[in-house]
């Protein structure tokens, strides 16, 4: 989803950091072999993705939601030498498509995968995050956020994805679309939670920047 015309959206791609050939490889390999494509983080959103891990260098990452593996990948850039990236999805067919990519990447021996819900899962990692992503499925944000909520250190950071679904989230709630449903929800629990500073960007499907007050 683009909020800004076409030629502007690719100016600004234009004048970002290129993308790494391992993740165009990737990129190419997720359009023709997966469904739905447009569930990757993509170049420009990877980029952003890639800049704030670097910039928190974070020892110990969570990513709900892996697909095809492009946004761990771009997160895992700016790990600690000895930090961890948990990466948790439910789609088994795509564990291999994923460690393919990690083992090339340098990163694979930092980057541990998990199969299976995300709610099941998550209370059995030990410690606590630096940084946490989410862009999993859309009726259980809330429920992610109750579990991660008092398991970032001081100072993490917490990336939302999706979070404006098409513009849906401002136009009538359709009564059955839970995926609306949850994400407003989940918007307003993020805008209110006390111990969090909170910037919604309007970065493609709209992206939230959360931290964690010291």
């Amino acid at each position: 989803m683009h909020f800004i015309s076409e030629d502007l959206d690719d100016y600004a791609v234009a004048h970002s950091s290129p993308e790494p050939e391992l993740l165009a490889r990737l990129t190419r390999e997720t359009y023709q072999k997966m469904v739905q494509p447009r569930m990757l983080s993509g170049h420009y959103q990877g980029r952003i993705l890639s800049l704030i891990s670097k910039l928190k260098t974070p020892k110990n990452i969570l990513e709900i939601g892996t697909y095809t593996g492009y946004s761990a990948l771009c997160l895992a850039e700016g790990l600690q030498q000895d930090g961890i990236l948990h990466t948790i999805d439910v789609n088994e067919e795509l564990v291999d498509f994923q460690r393919k990519y990690f083992d090339a990447s340098g990163y694979g021996s930092q980057i541990k995968q998990h199969l299976g819900s995300a709610l099941d899962i998550i209370p059995q990692l030990e410690g606590n995050f630096d940084l946490v992503f989410i862009d999993a499925d859309k009726p259980n944000y809330p429920a992610y956020f109750d579990l991660i909520i008092n398991r970032l250190n001081p100072g993490a950071l917490l990336l939302s994805d999706n979070v404006l679904w098409s513009g849906k989230v401002v136009e009538p709630l359709n009564p059955k679309d839970t995926s609306t449903k949850a994400l407003l929800e989940y918007n307003k629990m993020l805008a209110e939670e006390a111990s969090l500073e909170t910037v919604l960007l309007t970065i493609r499907d709209g992206l939230t920047l959360s931290r964690k007050k010291s």
